[in-house]
C-alpha cells in the first residue's frame, strides 16, 4: 500500500519534463550514437529522480494549504495516506542517489543537478511566494535540465553548448509557466486565499499581457535561431519549422486563452491533438533536417 502511495506522490506523469534534457543530443547531431545517447538517458533518470524527491518535499511544505484545496486534498501527504516522516525520508534518499549519480556521470552534471535541488528546494519553501520570480524559476528549472544533457553530450559549443538553446528553451517554458498561473487564476485552482502566494499576487490582465510578450519572443528566438546556431547546417532547412512552431504557440495561446486550460501543462500536451500532432511534426522535421538533410 505504502509504494502505491508513494508511487502517486512521486508523479511519474510528471517525468515527461525531463524530456528537454535530450535537446543537446539531438541538436548536436548525436542522436544515433550509442555512447551519447546511454548517457543522457542516465542523466534523464537522474533528473527523473531528482525531480521527484522534490514532489515529495514540495508536497510536505504545502500539506496544510494543499488540505483545503479541492483536487490537492487527495494527494497522499495532504489526505494523510503518507505521513512526513515517511515522505522526507523517501525524498531524502532518492535525492541523494540521484546527486550521487550525477556526479558519477561528470562534474558538470553534478554541479547542474545541485544547484536545481537547491533552487527547488528554496522554491518550495520561500521564493514561489515572489511574484515574477517564481515563474522565472520555473524556466530556470529546465534551462538547468538543457545544461545537464549538454554537458553529457560534449557539446562542440562548450561545455554548456550553444546560448541559441537556452533562449528558446527559456522563452518557451516560461511562456507555459505564465500560462499556468493564468489557468490557476481563472479556475481558481490556485488557494487564492493565501495572500502569501505568487498566484494570489497576480491579475488576469498582467498575466496576458505577459504572456502575449514572452510568446512573441519565443517566436523572434526561435525564428533567429534556424539561421543563426552554429551548429546547423548552412542551408537554413531548420527555418521550415518556424511555421510548425508558430502553430504550436498560436494553439497553446487558444488553450490558455480561450478554452481556459493550462493548469496541467504536462497532460494538455497529451490530451489536446492537435498540439500533440504539432509537437510530434516539429520533432520529426527536426530530425530530419538535422540527420538527412
Amino acid at each position: 500500500m505504502k509504494v502505491r502511495l508513494l508511487f502517486r506522490a512521486i508523479r511519474p506523469t510528471h517525468w515527461i519534463k525531463n524530456l528537454v534534457l535530450f535537446a543537446a543530443l539531438v541538436f548536436d547531431g548525436k542522436m544515433f550514437d550509442p555512447h551519447y545517447f546511454s548517457r543522457a538517458f542516465a542523466g534523464f533518470v537522474m533528473f527523473c529522480m531528482l525531480a521527484s524527491s522534490i514532489y515529495l518535499l514540495n508536497d510536505v511544505a504545502d500539506k496544510e494549504r494543499d488540505r483545503i484545496h479541492p483536487q490537492k486534498r487527495r494527494r497522499p501527504v495532504a489526505s494523510g495516506e503518507l505521513s512526513k516522516t515517511a515522505a522526507v525520508a523517501t525524498a531524502l534518499i532518492v535525492a541523494i542517489i540521484a546527486i550521487a549519480i550525477s556526479y558519477q556521470l561528470n562534474i558538470w552534471v553534478g554541479w547542474l543537478s545541485t544547484i536545481y535541488l537547491l533552487q527547488n528546494i528554496a522554491y518550495s519553501f520561500h521564493l514561489k511566494k515572489l511574484v515574477i520570480v517564481d515563474v522565472f524559476l520555473i524556466a530556470a528549472g529546465f534551462m538547468l535540465r538543457v545544461a545537464t544533457g549538454a554537458a553529457l553530450v560534449d557539446v562542440e559549443q562548450g561545455p554548456l553548448g550553444s546560448p541559441w538553446v537556452y533562449m528558446c528553451v527559456g522563452l518557451a517554458t516560461l511562456f507555459v509557466a505564465l500560462g499556468k498561473r493564468r489557468a490557476e487564476l481563472v479556475n481558481l485552482e490556485a488557494d487564492l486565499t493565501s495572500s502569501d502566494l505568487a498566484p494570489a499576487k497576480y491579475t488576469q490582465q498582467f498575466l496576458d499581457q505577459m504572456i502575449v510578450s514572452v510568446s512573441a519572443s519565443t517566436i523572434i528566438a526561435y525564428s533567429l535561431y534556424t539561421f543563426n546556431a552554429p551548429n546547423l547546417a548552412p542551408n537554413h532547412l531548420m527555418m521550415l519549422t518556424i511555421p510548425i512552431v508558430i502553430h504550436g504557440i498560436f494553439r497553446y495561446l487558444y488553450l490558455i486563452l480561450v478554452m481556459g486550460h493550462g493548469g496541467l501543462p504536462h497532460r494538455l500536451f497529451f490530451t489536446d491533438r492537435p498540439l500533440l500532432a504539432t509537437v510530434l511534426l516539429w520533432g520529426i522535421a527536426v530530425v530530419a533536417i538535422m540527420y538527412w538533410a
